[in-house]
């Protein structure tokens, strides 16, 4: 706060003070015109927002650092298997199936078995189809798609009629009804996909690492069906290469398991198989809904290695293809992950697991941070002025965009090819501008809604007792920042357009991103 006179801070009718309202405020030329109560006030304002900048810093902060390292870390070599190697154990696939389309699974598994047999595999690799699907039409689709394949015995097919547990709890069901006929086992959703190519290779990998419990490969994105799936896509190939990179070299033998696209020791596995039940109700009791970050921790601390192998190829899921989906879908990974700040606390595991856990759950409490800084803002109550602080800040979140740019370029070998690339980044760039603050503030509500006890479920089709048109949750919240803004003589409303112009905009950004790609 400025310094001025006592004249100009206290009202020369009845002795009150302008900023405190009070006429027994420490303010008079011995102490300078300084109001003593404001500055305590702004003081203690000061050091909240300092914090609540300093912790979200750090989280941007470890994201740049990641892409950085992975810029200048070393590629992991990918050892080939010799022509005629043949795996000493038999290896399981996997895939859990909880009443996602069959046509399209069926249709790849079609593909995906006559290629295990073309690589060597087709004796020693078995595919188990995990089916948790309920509901009489949707059972008897998915029976019908799978039956070829069933008759020919390229899958085994099993469908629990008892969903307990959910997904670990079917793949501990395989567990002990199967598990000790195999040595190896590779985890898959029905949406993920995997080349015979990929799984014969992760198997030789994991069979020349004897220490190694599971080896994740890296999973790009199946080509999208809308303009928001063909942009996470693109945001894939773009920053995925370096920042799993950077991810693999600071995380080495302690990292971490994504759920699927993955192969393990079933050994390895069986110590991670009983997950805790965390103690009371849901949200934060009850089944873990994230139970991946989980089994890789307990697998480290029965001592196996967990490792990335960044640069496989192969390795593919499908996206989210509207952002309704989206938001839906990390609504249920926000509770799971908020849940495993319950097990930090875990004996023995290792400091690296628990960073795991940590961070998974801060990508969801960074977003509450971030509405309140957005609303100080609003209120005037955060000066901009630091032009160094907010240059700062910008490059720091920029930092993985231009790191991916830093990488890809110079492998370019053509000005076409360069073209393409800077492109792709630069309409990459503009999008996760616009859909940042959107995603910000559903996951802040989403928060928000686990801190009150609201309980998602899992696959529940439950829906909420009032549903506005899509972005218009998002429109209000900027309507009301810029109201705030526009109110407040202390805020320059320019600083929070980026942000709020997004919020204002959801509906149409909504319906253009969910549309068909051109």
């Amino acid at each position: 706060m400025a310094r001025s006179d006592c004249a100009g801070l206290r009202d020369r009718r009845g002795g009150i003070c302008a900023v405190c309202q009070s006429n027994r405020c420490a303010v008079g030329p011995d102490r300078g015109g300084l109001c003593l109560s404001a500055v305590v006030e702004w003081s203690a304002l000061t050091v909240v927002v300092a914090v609540l900048i300093m912790v979200n810093g750090l989280w941007i902060s470890g994201g740049a650092a990641t892409a950085v390292l992975g810029l200048f870390a070393p590629a992991v070599p990918q050892s080939v298997p010799p022509q005629h190697w043949v795996p000493k154990g038999k290896t399981a696939v996997l895939i859990a199936l909880c009443g996602e389309a069959p046509g399209p699974l069926a249709a790849y598994l079609n593909s995906f078995a006559r290629g295990l047999g073309a690589v060597g595999l087709g004796r020693e690799a078995t595919v188990f189809v995990l089916s948790d699907t309920s509901g009489t039409s949707q059972i008897a689709a998915e029976e019908a798609a799978l039956a070829n394949l069933i008759a020919q015995g390229r899958i085994v097919y099993r469908r629990r009629t008892e969903n307990i547990n959910r997904k670990p709890g079917n793949i501990a069901d395989w567990l002990n009804t199967h598990g000790s006929d195999y040595e190896y086992m590779v985890v898959k959703d029905a949406d993920s996909r995997m080349t015979p190519d990929s799984i014969k290779q992760l198997t030789w990998q994991l069979e020349t690492r004897p220490g190694t419990g599971l080896l994740q490969a890296a999973i790009a994105l199946i080509p999208g069906r809308t303009r928001f799936g063909r942009h996470q896509r693109i945001s894939s190939r773009l920053l995925g290469r370096a920042f799993g990179r950077g991810f693999a070299a600071w995380s080495g033998k302690a990292g971490n398991y994504w759920g699927h696209n993955a192969i393990m020791r079933v050994a390895a596995f069986r110590s991670a198989a009983r997950l805790p039940r965390l103690s009371g109700r849901a949200p934060f009791g009850g089944d873990l809904l994230s139970h991946d970050f989980v089994e890789a921790a307990w697998m480290r601390r029965a001592g196996w290695d967990i490792e990335l192998a960044p640069d496989m190829r192969g390795s593919a899921e499908d996206a989210p293809q509207s952002l309704q989906e989206f938001f839906r879908r990390d609504r249920r990974w926000c509770q799971g992950n908020l849940q495993h700040l319950r097990l930090l606390a875990s004996p023995g595991l290792h400091p690296v697991s628990r960073m795991h856990l940590v961070t998974g759950a801060f990508s969801y409490l960074s977003a509450p941070i971030w509405l309140l800084l957005l609303l100080l803002l609003s209120l005037g109550a955060i000066s901009v002025s630091n032009y160094a602080s907010i240059a700062l800040v910008a490059v720091v979140l920029l930092m993985p965009k231009l790191c991916a740019l830093v990488d890809l370029l110079p492998r370019a070998r053509t000005i076409w090819r360069r073209r393409v690339i800077l492109r792709a980044w630069l309409s990459e760039l503009a999008l996760s501008t616009l859909v940042g603050p959107l995603i910000s503030l559903r996951h802040a509500t989403s928060v928000g809604s686990i801190l009150i006890g609201q309980d998602c479920g899992w696959k529940s089709g439950r829906k909420p007792l009032v549903i506005l048109p899509a972005g218009w949750s998002e429109v209000a919240v900027g309507l009301v920042a810029l109201a705030l803004a526009l109110s407040s003589p202390n805020t320059n409303a320019l600083w929070l357009a980026p942000v709020i112009a997004p919020l204002l905009i959801a509906p149409l950004l909504m319906l253009l991103l969910n549309g068909k790609p051109a």
